[in-house]
């Protein structure tokens, strides 16, 4: 599908499917007989071509799904697949373009129309034209598949959701190589979504949709309900599980202080070298007393606010026990929110435009003339999940959220868009109803030019709309907002201030992570206090040049001071 591409010129195979004659390839992908998808006698909304194979049936869903949060003491998996040893053959089906198609009345024929003239346009304005044309045409073909989302969706219209594979054709034996190897399941468990599973997500009530205003779950979806209710107990739950997991550290720590002073206050040498007699008491035991009831003290309180925590996190429990008992008497089943996904859905068409930009690629299919990622370079969840871990193993602290003087961390959902943009980015830091121990969520595009700048993008936006909103009104004052942004006022810089942190923050984590510096001074200084790196991280860059082990250095008198 390159610039003016004639029908004489047309890949054999797309040659064949759109009829521009015989050709000695055609056999190998048959063209779709047109008549019995758009035909008259097709029931309207059925499925042209028989019923759908077993293959591609999904499998039984469970009405369980992921806790809303997990602990610090959480990491991610370690990837040992990417890749299925033996690819599948789902493109192989004569029928695949067909079955992505049918079902889908006046838009599906719309979106055959115009990919046909588009395709064989020789004119390069008309081909412009048909080209936006056939975009505006397809999000609204798109629109009809994601409703479906709640079934048991065909491969080719997962696929076309999942990764924008509208036919086979349009990729060459490298990609449909690399696409045929990938693992369509699930099989990690972390909140990183493909398009068709975020929606069903989102459509049956497990996830809550992407707006500013939440949108209303209808009263009569109740298991819709219970599952939004016991997402948010979970996330209540696991936050007071953090906290008495800290109270219980604490008390330890005071009953070893505890043990070491009575220790000491036990310890009498002997009066002299003719009388068992202990000796009396020195100064430091006679401080120990006075050590030791303040240590007491701080073992009295210590238990009762570990008993305060226990009793939440009892009640907690409780709480999702029943709402659970709740769902199992509903059967488990949860009714498709159809708002909330067509909402959803209008939500993620402006998330593609975001992760694309104005000058970009809005080309909503996958084909090989704008496809140039190689295996690990694209967007498929074993990637994103493997260069997530990578980033927090530099920024140790870049999922951490505060929740009553303990941080939890709390990986963000992950949407994965079939979009040839470059640049990821937060769409919410974490839910309005729940800014303690709630998920935020950050969009990656799947085919752009580097991923790992994509993911960094997106974590660098998740970093700083988390701290400026902890900060709320003094985000200008106080903390890594603050002062990010009093340094961008005093440079008299202009511009969207996120953006130049975002641009920064790729900087630290690329180039300042290994050695080479890029940033402003004072931009190292805040990040190094208030972004720090790993400790194996800072023991490495303390010996590369003074500019860092002065930083390192700053971190050492913190440590020794009362404020830190």
């Amino acid at each position: 599908m390159a610039g003016n591409v004639s029908q004489d010129e047309l890949d054999p195979e797309l040659a064949a499917l759109l009829g521009a004659g015989d050709t000695k390839d055609a056999a190998t992908v048959p063209p779709p007989d047109f008549s019995s998808i758009f035909g008259t006698d097709e029931p309207p909304g059925g499925m042209a071509g028989g019923a759908p194979r077993a293959e591609d049936a999904e499998p039984a869903e469970s009405s369980a799904f992921p806790a809303e949060t997990s602990n610090v003491g959480g990491r991610f998996p370690e990837i040992t697949k990417k890749f299925e040893e033996s690819p599948h053959n789902f493109f192989a089906d004569p029928n695949y373009y067909k079955i992505a198609l049918s079902g889908e009345g006046e838009s599906a024929t719309r979106t055959h129309g115009l990919m046909q003239k588009y395709l064989n346009c020789k004119d390069p304005k008309d081909r412009g034209v048909f080209r936006q044309q056939f975009i505006t045409v397809f999000w609204d073909f798109l629109s009809g598949v994601a409703k479906k989302c709640g079934g048991k969706l065909p491969t080719a219209k997962r696929f076309l959701l999942r990764f924008g594979i509208l036919h086979p054709v349009f990729l060459n034996p490298e990609t449909r190589a690399l696409f045929s190897s990938l693992i369509v399941e699930d099989e990690l468990g972390q909140p990183v979504y493909y398009l068709d599973e975020w929606l069903k997500n989102v459509g049956t009530g497990k996830i809550q949709p992407s707006t500013t205003d939440e949108v209303q779950v209808s009263r009569n979806n109740t298991s819709a309900r219970f599952h939004q209710l016991l997402e948010k107990a979970r996330g209540k739950l696991e936050g007071n599980l953090g906290l008495l997991r800290a109270k219980d550290a604490e008390r330890r720590n005071l009953e070893r202080l505890l043990r070491d002073r009575v220790e000491i206050i036990l310890d009498h040498g002997p009066l002299d070298d003719t009388l068992d007699i202990g000796a009396p008491y020195s100064e430091s035991q006679k401080k120990a007393f006075a050590e030791l009831q303040e240590t007491l003290k701080g073992l009295l309180r210590a238990d009762r606010e570990l008993d305060s925590c226990l009793r939440d996190c009892r009640q907690a429990e409780e709480d999702v026990r029943t709402i659970q008992g709740k769902i199992a008497d509903e059967g488990g089943a949860v009714e498709m929110d159809a708002g909330a996904l067509n909402t959803e859905f209008e939500t993620v068409r402006q998330m593609v435009k975001m992760t694309v930009g104005r000058q970009g690629n809005h080309f909503p299919l996958l084909t090989s003339e704008y496809f140039h990622c190689g295996p690990n370079g694209t967007g498929f969840r074993e990637n994103v999940i493997s260069i997530l871990a990578a980033i927090e193993s530099i920024d140790t602290e870049c999922f951490w959220r505060a929740y009553k003087n303990r941080n939890n961390r709390i990986v963000p959902y992950v949407i994965l868009l079939p979009t040839y943009g470059d640049s990821g980015f937060c769409w919410e830091p974490f839910s309005r109803h729940n800014r303690a121990t709630s998920r935020g969520r950050i969009v990656i595009p799947m085919y752009p030019k580097n991923l790992y700048i994509a993911v960094l993008s997106a974590v660098g936006d998740l970093r700083w709309q988390v701290a400026k909103e902890k900060a709320s009104y003094y985000w200008m004052e106080e903390g890594l907002t603050g002062n990010y942004y009093q340094w961008f006022q005093k440079m008299k810089f202009r511009g969207n201030i996120k953006d130049f942190f975002v641009q920064d923050y790729i900087q630290w984590m690329t180039k300042e992570s290994e050695g080479t510096q890029k940033l402003d001074k004072e931009v190292r200084g805040i990040f190094w206090r208030f972004m720090p790196f790993s400790q194996p991280v800072k023991e490495k860059l303390k010996n590369r040049s003074f500019v860092y082990q002065e930083l390192y250095q700053r971190d050492l008198n913190r440590a020794m001071s009362d404020g830190y």
